[in-house]
């Protein structure tokens, strides 16, 4: 079978196309936090040269998802305690103004919308997906932020859902073991289909503080695959 499908189909990859399929890898934890990121490799996996992947690297690590070490490339990052406690301290801060300005202009098909999240939730928990309701839970936060229509707090917290999911599967046995809780969501979406704006501010600090202290800090030391393999268009 021609390889020529394969080729046109790497030619057509943009910057945000690869940054997007790294941030997936890591998030769905085929990336394992302190695997080195080869230029030469992941150049290789994407057909395209490797001034083009340091550019995305370089992205990656100003979102801290990267760490660029002088000499020894790029890797993975594998957040400590601390800086998990500076997320989570981060996400405290914003969350709650970010609820309130959802539910000053949230319609019925928002709220729609975060049921179906949470209903995926729920079903990839009873079928042990555990990534898949890490990335679910996250969607359900993201979503708020994205309709709360402030563009400045979304990007913010974009990148603390990032940093939040990779020290999730960076400390893989968290008490909860799959991120943060649907009887959580569930209370959160009753509150701000209410309308009860003060409720919901609570409620978003107490599921943080939960999901923070269920966190065992001893890390995972699963290994990731073969980065080409990992990565290819096959």
């Amino acid at each position: 079978m021609s390889a020529a499908p394969a080729e046109k189909l790497t030619e057509s990859l943009t910057d945000g196309d690869i940054y997007e399929r790294i941030v997936d890898a890591v998030l769905d934890h085929r990336l394992a936090p302190g695997t080195k990121l080869v230029e030469e490799k992941l150049g290789r996996a994407f057909g395209v040269s490797r001034t083009r992947i340091r550019q995305v690297l370089v992205r990656l690590a100003s979102e801290q998802l990267v760490v660029l070490t002088p000499n020894r490339g790029a890797s993975v990052a594998c957040p400590t305690p601390e800086e998990a406690h500076e997320v989570f301290g981060a996400r405290l801060l914003i969350e709650p103004t970010v609820v309130e300005a959802f539910i000053s202009v949230a319609q019925t098909r928002d709220f729609s919308a975060l049921s179906r999240i949470i209903a995926e939730e729920e079903a990839a928990r009873r079928n042990d997906r555990r990534r898949v309701v890490i990335r679910l839970s996250g969607d359900f936060h993201l979503l708020i932020a994205e309709r709360a229509a402030n563009r400045t707090l979304e990007k913010m917290l974009r990148e603390l859902v990032s940093r939040t999911s990779l020290i999730l599967m960076t400390y893989d046995n968290v008490q909860h073991a799959t991120g943060c809780g649907c009887d959580d969501h569930r209370a959160l979406l009753d509150a701000m289909i209410a309308r009860d704006t003060v409720g919901a501010k609570r409620l978003m600090k107490r599921h943080l503080s939960q999901l923070e202290r269920a966190i065992r800090f001893v890390p995972d030391e699963s290994d990731s695959g073969d980065i080409e393999e990992i990565f290819s268009m096959g």
